[in-house]
């Protein structure tokens, strides 16, 4: 999604619109946590990335350290489609292995901040001076499209635990979309938060520095420069707590006191105080929910690895 300054000549995306006029009437205020990433937001879940509470990333990035040389070596990957790539920072372990394998030709970062993957890709230009790298703007939990000449096989990869933050029939449709690009011999790598201890995931959402109420709040400063709205995020609270019959944690933003607020195109929304908007699900997962996943979607688990802690999941998918 480009970021662009709400002026008299510019109109907010009707798309946009549409779906905060729906996910803010509902019962459950609840919106897309794709509202969390313009630059801000982008930058501020990087620092997430680095928070000492936040264990998906560098428990993710030790398995993908020690893993992708011989899965690489293996597949000959030659093309990474990466969904979500944000800052690539982890992405670079496999192009690391592509290049080392000698397969290192092209490097497809798909994802929704414009300007942040724009940075990225001209980073990954300088520093993979013989990959070509083609960014794809894009919002994955719709319909995007990929490169027409994709040299294969190919390695798609979603990492970072992301397909937690789709509720079970739309990651089955993003997988399904994933599924229908690839052709014989591509393969599809997928990052999963799993399930464990509840105050081990609940930290990981409520750091002591609070960057994560930080990156929470942003939304509503998204929502006011795309669509002209006039959220106070001072006068919502952070709320992150583990949903133990869904196996998901859930954001949200909590009203402290009774308030509207007028977004241009939908009218007055009225909060009580202590109504919540939705931001974000993060569903937690085992083998056996990835597998579900799997088999609606059209691939089946070829390979599993977890670390010593059984903290996250790496998991390889081929075509059934």
């Amino acid at each position: 999604m480009t970021r662009r300054p709400l002026t008299r000549e510019t109109a907010a995306d009707p798309r946009m619109l549409a779906e905060v006029a729906d996910g803010l009437s509902s019962p459950q205020k609840e919106l897309s946590p794709k509202y969390f990433y313009d630059q801000r937001g982008s930058e501020l879940f990087e620092e997430i990335t680095r928070l000492d509470e936040y264990y998906p990333t560098r428990t993710e990035r030790a398995l993908l350290e020690e893993w992708m040389p011989s899965l690489i070596g293996r597949l000959g990957s030659r093309s990474l489609i990466e969904l979500g790539a944000g800052s690539a920072e982890k992405s670079r372990v496999i192009l690391d292995a592509m290049r080392a394998a000698g397969t290192a030709a092209l490097y497809v970062p798909i994802d929704v901040s414009a300007t942040f993957l724009s940075r990225t890709a001209a980073r990954l230009r300088r520093e993979y001076p013989r990959l070509a790298v083609e960014p794809a703007i894009a919002d994955i939990s719709e319909e995007f499209d990929v490169p027409r000449r994709v040299p294969h096989p190919a390695l798609y990869a979603f990492l970072g635990g992301t397909i937690g933050n789709f509720y079970p029939p739309a990651a089955t449709r993003l997988l399904g979309r994933v599924r229908g690009a690839m052709e014989r011999g591509d393969r599809f790598l997928m990052g999963v938060d799993l399930r464990k201890d509840v105050a081990r995931i609940e930290a990981a959402y409520n750091d002591e520095r609070g960057v994560t109420a930080a990156f929470n709040r942003n939304m509503l400063l998204v929502l006011n420069h795309e669509l002209g709205a006039d959220f106070d995020p001072s006068a919502f609270d952070h709320l992150a707590f583990y949903e133990p019959v869904a196996h998901r944690i859930e954001m949200h933003l909590v009203s402290r006191r009774e308030q509207l607020v007028t977004v241009p195109g939908v009218g007055a929304i009225r909060f009580d105080a202590g109504e919540s908007l939705r931001t974000e699900i993060s569903c937690k997962h085992d083998r056996e929910s990835v597998a579900q996943l799997f088999e609606a979607a059209g691939l089946e688990i070829e390979e599993w690895r977890t670390d010593p802690e059984s903290l996250f999941a790496l998991v390889v998918g081929a075509p059934t």
